[in-house]
């Protein structure tokens, strides 16, 4: 594995002999599951042992192919990487490639970056059929993704690792574009698990990630984070005050980009354990379908909050918050420790392979966070933990300072450091 993202740089090699070729027909058009691409050998990594072959012109402008999303934890990363490129040379050009959800339209629409789309569905969790419809759509999904490449014809495809990225990752292969991907999660996914194979490098975000990746492509770059939220992070946010001048204790509540019904009903139950409310202050995200009956809640308890579906303004909402309460999915584990911010996990427990449970426990084994399982959450249970942070402020501190350790603020720049790298071998 390369801790050092300076330390690789010579030219990839994507040669295909004639038997890999009646295998790539064989995969176009067998599509009974993406896992079929698995079989396909590994894509040679790129290494130098010289720093000093290193690029070391200015940044030129690029074509940059962002793939994937689905969800914010996969979309807000490459956000981040896509406006590093654009502060490398404003002349840069990026389009994101997905199916067009209604989150992706919605956040990509506000950041001025193009989304094109394609036909892809998951395969993982499903249950035969629907494993087999899904397989059916990868062809399709290939042959889009084809055509978009074509007519851009970038210098570089970056995937995300949501199964949105499988088919343009395999037809940037079939094209001989270089391809880099980043895995978000403390485990891979089974989406970045196959298209390492394809990848000429494959970042990760936590160092002590583990899998059967080729060590000589992986690099330990960090979770790359949105420039708004790092921007928080160096400027003081005026408190909300109460009439007599002082902060009140401010919880936020995120149970990610599209909400947490489980979260939610504990919280509004936890509002009618809670004491001393005039000192406490709620900021709650709730996904679209809770937020009614949320707002009513807060309503009728005559607790302070501010409720909203979804948090365009994620930096401010972070800078403001005492304690967070969320699910451990990567990005809002990055986003936390790139803050500093003392936080309570509620892993989704039906993430794959348990990968939230795992993103948490890393901090929570050294003191930088705690974990409530959803087995053990409580409205009751919720309450008691923010009377518990709200009246000992020193245990905030202790666990934001062990969280700030964990952040790596510099992620975005260490990936597009080492696309320049590769571009330039």
């Amino acid at each position: 594995m390369i801790e050092n993202p300076a330390a690789q740089a010579e030219c990839p090699k994507m040669q295909a002999n004639s038997s890999q070729k009646s295998d790539i027909k064989t995969i176009l058009f067998s599509a009974f599951s993406f896992q079929l691409l698995a079989a396909v050998p590994d894509v040679p990594g790129v290494g130098t042992d010289n720093e000093s072959d290193l690029c070391q012109t200015p940044s030129r402008s690029l074509k940059i192919v962002i793939a994937g999303g689905g969800t914010g934890g996969h979309l807000f990363p490459g956000i981040a990487i896509a406006q590093e490129f654009e502060a490398r040379n404003a002349a840069s050009r990026i389009i994101f490639i997905s199916t067009g959800n209604p989150l992706e339209r919605s956040v990509l629409s506000k950041t001025g970056y193009r989304l094109q789309t394609i036909t892809a569905a998951g395969i993982k969790g499903l249950g035969l059929w629907n494993q087999i419809r899904s397989g059916l759509k990868i062809p399709k999904g290939i042959l889009e993704a084809n055509r978009i490449l074509k007519k851009f014809s970038p210098d570089l495809t970056i995937g995300l690792g949501s199964y949105s990225a499988g088919p343009v990752v395999f037809a940037a292969w079939l094209r001989r574009i270089p391809i880099v991907v980043h895995e978000q999660n403390i485990l891979p996914g089974i989406t970045n698990r196959i298209l390492s194979r394809f990848a000429n490098r494959i970042y990760i975000s936590f160092k002590n990630t583990r899998s059967h990746m080729d060590p000589q492509k992986v690099n330990w770059t960090g979770n790359p984070v949105r420039q708004d939220i790092l921007d928080s992070a160096a400027r003081i946010i005026d408190p909300k005050t109460d009439e007599s001048g002082t902060k009140p204790f401010t919880v936020l509540i995120i149970g990610g980009s599209q909400g947490a019904h489980r979260i939610n009903m504990a919280v509004i139950e936890a509002l009618d354990h809670l004491r001393d409310l005039e000192q406490l202050h709620f900021v709650h995200q709730t996904g679209q379908a809770d937020e009614q009956p949320v707002r009513e809640a807060y309503r009728r308890s005559k607790v302070d909050g501010t409720v909203q579906a979804f948090f365009n303004n994620m930096a401010g909402q972070y800078s403001r918050a005492d304690l967070i309460i969320c699910r451990s999915g990567a990005t809002t584990v990055a986003e936390i420790t790139a803050l500093g911010k003392a936080a309570i996990f509620i892993p989704f427990p039906f993430a794959a392979d348990n990968h939230q449970v795992l993103n948490a426990g890393s901090l929570s084994d050294v003191g930088a966070a705690e974990i409530l399982t959803e087995k053990n959450l409580s409205g009751k249970i919720l309450s008691e933990k923010i009377a518990y942070y709200a009246a000992h402020p020193a245990e905030l501190e202790n666990m934001s300072a062990k969280a700030l350790q964990f952040g790596k603020l510099d992620a975005a720049r260490n990936i597009v450091d080492d696309c320049y790298r590769l571009l330039a071998a």
